[in-house]
């Protein structure tokens, strides 16, 4: 049997490589800071229109978060198994091979993290605007800002990053923490009205409210992508998952009942801004202005998280990749993958631009970015259950516990949330899966490429296939 060609970076001597460098408490906030976004003051209202009652409203958050907790500890597993700055892309090559991981390294370089960023920087523009305006492009320029201001500071280093990550994500948990105060303390409860509850949704509408709350979760599995830089034992980075899941499943129950105290269901379903209604009544105009604040803080704290975690794929992609060869650089200084980041910057920037010229750049983001991200999310946990039956004697540091039960239900919930995103989504989902679409195009280029290579580099049919590679 042939041998497999070892990595570029293992290969040159003195090749700067990922470090040990984050702490428990730096993941923690990496992962709250990323799920704990401006979807919170965007989603409730219309999950509210699809619920018969507070009650059944606070359960969909509820499941919400149970949801998310079952595909965390299946990334638990496979991130402690495997620690690489890949994260999915390295689960996926190893169970499924080199096309599906080529194509979702694809999808994170041009649809999924770029999306998420342009999107972030929308919201942070729209709400920075209300705060100071620039003019009729204000908003845009805004966005365009934010990307440029976030990507140079984790161009500096990873200790750059992470500490205004910590910053951010503790001024972001606070502010929500100010918004439940004023639900369930400030403001007056909602008047109780003789108006009778409508009926319960029918199956289309409680499916319709769990994509929206499954949305405003999204995020946690980036932690992935920092596995091999956790200085603790890798049950750390289980511990890390577990905690943020809980931490914001707890802060999105606590604010979700202070709409509903502060506004009522009816309220919070005939809100175009349910947040801002509650600052208003519990605050007056001086609401308006700290809602914005908070906000633009919680777009920007998702967004500096996206940013740093975004890259680490593209890393993991150029050592592998002849095509993408230039990303899989690592500055050893800075510990932090340098040119990857730019070229994130780069194609973020090109879609703030997209959105302007839509004038509809939040709506289109994220229609774009959701298919594609569901679909991949599907595909990590069959590589779960891939991996256990091709490496059952891999050493396995956490076990996701209920096998094979806990992986095939987050594969039933990834599925079923896929369909519902093509369901409700419009040309952006097809821009999306067009834009995925020509990566197929670039894999049959890369594979071509790979056969007429003389040193037979490009990428391979199982990488790191040793302990000491997957490490």
């Amino acid at each position: 049997m042939r041998e497999q060609p070892a990595s570029r970076e293992q290969s040159t001597p003195g090749a700067a490589r990922p470090l040990p460098s984050l702490r428990v408490l730096d993941v923690v906030a990496l992962t709250v800071g990323v799920v704990l976004g401006a979807g919170i003051f965007k989603a409730p209202s219309l999950v509210a229109e699809q619920s018969a009652s507070g009650a059944q409203m606070l359960l969909a958050w509820g499941l919400g978060g149970v949801a998310s907790l079952v595909g965390a500890l299946c990334y638990a597993e496979l991130a402690s198994a495997w620690p690489h700055p890949g994260g999915d892309y390295h689960y996926l090559y190893r169970a499924l091979g080199r096309g599906p991981a080529f194509l979702f390294a694809w999808a994170r370089l041009t649809i999924i993290p770029t999306g998420s960023i342009a999107l972030l920087a929308f919201v942070f523009g729209d709400y920075a605007s209300q705060l100071f305006s620039l003019g009729p492009a204000s908003s845009s320029l805004y966005a365009a800002a934010m990307v440029v201001g976030l990507t140079a500071v984790n161009v500096a280093g990873v200790r750059q990053g992470t500490r205004t990550q910590n910053l951010l994500t503790l001024l972001e948990v606070l502010g929500v923490l100010a918004v439940i105060l004023a639900g369930l303390v400030l403001a007056p409860p909602a008047a109780q009205t003789a108006t009778t509850v409508p009926a319960a949704p029918s199956g289309t509408s409680w499916g319709l409210a769990m994509v929206f709350v499954l949305l405003t979760y999204g995020g946690w599995n980036e932690v992935a992508y920092l596995s091999a830089e956790m200085k603790r034992s890798r049950r750390g980075l289980a511990w890390a998952l577990l905690v943020s899941i809980g931490v914001v499943t707890l802060l999105y129950l606590l604010v979700n009942l202070a709409y509903l105290r502060g506004l009522g269901l009816e309220g919070m379903a005939a809100s175009e801004a349910v947040a801002a209604d509650v600052m208003q009544r519990a605050l007056g105009s001086t609401g308006a202005v700290v809602l914005s604040i908070l906000i633009a803080l919680s777009a920007l704290t998702s967004a500096n998280a996206t940013v740093l975690t975004g890259a680490r794929t593209q890393y993991a992609f150029g050592k592998d990749s002849l095509l993408f060869n230039a990303l899989g650089q690592w500055h050893a200084r800075a510990n932090t993958p340098t040119r990857a980041l730019l070229v994130q910057g780069a194609i973020s920037l090109a879609l703030v631009g997209l959105g302007a010229l839509t004038r509809q750049g939040f709506q289109t983001m994220v229609e774009y970015t959701a298919p594609v991200f569901w679909l991949f999310f599907l595909l990590t946990g069959v590589s779960l259950l891939v991996l256990r039956v091709r490496e059952p004697d891999a050493p396995r540091p956490f076990r996701v516990p209920l096998y094979p039960l806990t992986p095939l239900l987050f594969i039933a919930v990834c599925g079923y949330v896929l369909y519902s995103s093509l369901a409700y989504t419009g040309l952006g989902a097809v821009a999306g899966l067009v834009v995925l679409a020509v990566g197929g195009v670039l894999l049959a280029v890369e594979v071509a490429r790979g056969r007429r290579s003389p040193r037979g580099v490009g990428m391979r049919a199982r990488p790191f296939d040793s302990p000491k590679e997957a490490t």
